[in-house]
């Protein structure tokens, strides 16, 4: 690669080409588009899951059916399983685990943000300081806006 990009010139400075910009709210953002090997490795820790966080987030979820189990009816679609429960056929385990995943595909998108202050680590950044910093429908339109500058789709191309 170094071959190839001496072919640039000097001059030539390939953060500065991977890096694309977008307006949001009044705000230029700056994104690090990643590179095909990087970004199959941010789909795939998207996908871990941290076991404590889990179980955090289940619990959290569990709570009030846990606290209210004697009142609730057949009606109400309601099934306690020995590590999960089941509402109107939904796992809340699952629903749990769901969570983490789009938290963590947030937080993946949000630290390609390029920050303005040079000495500043995105890596740094946790999921706790987007939550704190952004609204949760902020969250998923920052994801769509990222995601669309690092992967254009055909519809956003066309035209050029």
């Amino acid at each position: 690669m170094s071959n190839l990009s001496s072919a640039f010139g000097k001059k030539f400075n390939k953060d500065i080409i991977r890096t694309r910009s977008f307006d949001f709210n009044g705000h230029t953002f700056k994104v690090r588009v990643p590179l095909s090997s990087e970004y199959e490795a941010i789909l795939k820790q998207t996908q871990e899951i941290d076991e404590v966080k889990l179980d955090k987030y289940y619990n959290e979820l569990a709570q009030e059916f846990i606290k209210n189990k004697d009142t609730i009816k057949p009606e109400d679609d309601v099934v306690f399983g020995d590590n999960d429960i089941v509402v109107q056929g939904r796992s809340l385990k699952e629903t749990a685990k769901n969570k983490l995943i789009t938290d963590n595909r947030i937080l993946a998108m949000i630290r390609l943000l390029v920050p303005e202050e040079k000495d500043f680590d995105m890596t740094t950044v946790t999921y706790e300081m987007v939550d704190e910093l952004f609204p949760f429908s902020v969250q998923l339109e920052l994801l769509e806006r990222i995601g669309d500058v690092i992967s254009p789709s055909y519809v956003t191309t066309k035209g050029k």
